[in-house]
């Protein structure tokens, strides 16, 4: 498992493995979510690239309405 500091600006830097494995570049966004004292780090992909993602994806009876927000 990688780590990291938060620098006295608040800043931190992704361990090179983890740019490497994830294919992040210079100036790549990523969305912020914090949740439960979890912070996760989403890359934002351009829309061509989730093409074809949910492709034979079951749409019947997904979840159940109580488990609906």
């Amino acid at each position: 498992m990688a780590k990291t500091t938060i620098s006295s600006k608040f800043q931190i830097v992704i361990p090179r493995q983890v740019r490497e494995e994830m294919g992040l570049a210079t100036g790549q966004v990523l969305q912020v979510v914090g949740h439960g004292g979890v912070i996760t780090l989403v890359p934002e992909r351009p829309l061509k690239e989730l093409r074809g993602y949910l492709k034979g994806m079951k749409i019947v009876r997904l979840r159940e309405k109580k488990d609906r927000f």
